[in-house]
């Protein structure tokens, strides 16, 4: 093992997606300790940046508008923002002729790929193993192993930091009852995270059916629907949410995701916290209402010359079992829960738009266990700065991107909030501010939270509620 005993990192991450990448860009040129710039760090196993590359499908747009980019909503001024990116690219006046808010995804896994090879300090092919607190030196010790190009071993490391940002992402979500038939040689079931190195074989399959009511399983299922003959779609598509519903994309429900929110959201109970989050579903799990109008466009097209396409949509179903029937087939299970129904699906492919999951800490901080605070549920305790609350004997951070959700709310694997708390985690780190946070965000007042009241009242300003015994 190569170990580097020089001076420590004053931050190492561990994961290169836009989150840990936004933090390396805000911290690239901070000063630290005098005029010292800040010493990073950060580590990924990949061989190079790339950003949900299975469902680049052409056309799709982000959900977010471009100023949610790396670094934007905290410095508009950095070399590191996607205007920026585009004046590089000899593409500025293009795009502003283009008027385009929001922007294709291709187009954002291209400017991350840009920021991703000019900034320093990235190792990617770089596989972190474990993480430990060396209590003598007051250092959190990184171990490593460095990949060749075919992802095999080359070589082993150590390197040392006084803090860490976990930015390890999350991974794609198969349901249990389907899970046996993932690897199936001759049946395609696949999650949608790869559905384009697949997309050949599934536009080849008899029926196709795609399960999961969000963002990715309409855009799926509106690329198959483009690509299939009219009359011959043979296409189911599967939802267990009660309707394929809008995401909520008006402009006080955006501000769920922005710092005041979450602000408010981490004091709340663990409980209440608990309970929210999966009733806020419509917030990140919905459809975009351009997508809606798009598949239903293309459906309405193919009722021009007589009859009905022949695509089944159906929400309120979930999956209770499933199987295979013969070497080329799946069988599933259905159940419909207003109903009270049950019925049997036979498909040639299945498209699992499930969602994502956050990727257990428990391996890689298995090192780091006795020192780790937890909630009721076995979580990490987060405190609002996205620190992990530790023993009070280490005396290192270690900071969290998109793994606090049950801490601080739906914004969480947001990319509009990727940079705001790039910030919050640099202005912690370092003790200053070289990131000056804006002191509110949102129109909405959340919760009722007593003031002192040093100044007149505005008229209709609530006051706190004082009850007597």
């Amino acid at each position: 093992m190569t170990a580097h005993l020089d001076a420590p990192h004053d931050l190492v991450g561990i994961g290169i997606g836009p989150f840990n990448l936004s933090l390396a860009a805000l911290a690239h040129g901070l000063p630290q300790q005098g005029a010292a710039e800040l010493a990073t760090a950060f580590y990924d196993q990949r061989r190079d940046f790339r950003w949900h590359p299975g469902l680049l499908i052409e056309g799709t747009t982000l959900q977010v508008p471009f100023l949610a980019d790396l670094v934007t909503l905290a410095d508009p001024t950095s070399p590191w923002s996607f205007l920026n990116y585009l004046k590089h690219k000899e593409r500025l006046f293009p795009f502003y002729f283009a008027e385009q808010f929001h922007i294709q995804r291709a187009e954002y896994d291209a400017y991350c790929r840009w920021v991703a090879g000019r900034l320093p300090g990235l190792h990617f092919g770089h596989q972190v193993d474990a993480v430990r607190w060396n209590p003598e030196r007051d250092l959190f010790e990184v171990d490593f192993t460095q990949l060749d190009p075919d992802g095999e071993a080359e070589a082993l490391g150590r390197t040392h930091t006084r803090n860490l940002a976990l930015g390890i992402g999350t991974a794609p979500y198969v349901p249990e009852p389907l899970r046996p038939l993932v690897d199936a040689p001759t049946v395609p079931v696949i999650h949608s995270a790869d559905y384009l190195d697949n997309r050949q074989r599934v536009l080849e399959a008899e029926h196709v059916t795609v399960i999961g009511s969000g963002q990715s399983g309409a855009e799926v299922f509106l690329d198959l629907l483009r690509s299939r003959p009219a009359g011959r779609e043979r296409l189911t598509w599967l939802a267990r949410t009660p309707s394929f519903a809008p995401m909520e994309y008006s402009k006080l429900g955006l501000e769920h995701f922005t710092p005041d929110y979450t602000r408010y959201f981490h004091q709340l109970p663990e409980p209440v916290r608990d309970r929210l989050v999966p009733a806020q579903w419509q917030l990140h799990k919905g459809i975009d209402a351009d997508t809606i109008a798009a598949i239903h466009q293309e459906l309405y097209r193919r009722t021009l010359g007589g009859g009905w396409p022949d695509a089944v949509l159906t929400p309120g179903v979930s999956v209770r079992t499933a199987g295979r029937v013969a070497t080329t087939k799946v069988e599933l299970h259905l159940e419909h829960v207003e109903q009270g129904t049950r019925s049997r699906l036979t498909t040639d492919a299945v498209i699992l738009a499930t969602g994502y999951r956050e990727r257990p800490l428990d391996s890689l901080l298995a090192g780091l266990d006795p020192y780790l605070r937890k909630d009721s549920s076995d979580r990490p305790r987060i405190d609002a700065d996205y620190r992990m609350i530790l023993d009070p004997s280490v005396t290192g951070s270690i900071f969290v991107q998109n793994g606090e959700r049950h801490t601080h709310g739906v914004g969480a694997p947001d990319l509009g909030l990727a940079a705001s708390r790039s910030a919050a985690i640099l202005n912690t780190l370092t003790g200053k501010e070289p990131y000056p946070r804006p002191t509110r965000t949102a129109f909405t007042t959340f919760g009722l939270a007593p003031r002192e009241h040093t100044r007149p009242r505005p008229a209709g300003e609530l006051l706190p509620l004082v009850e007597h015994p």
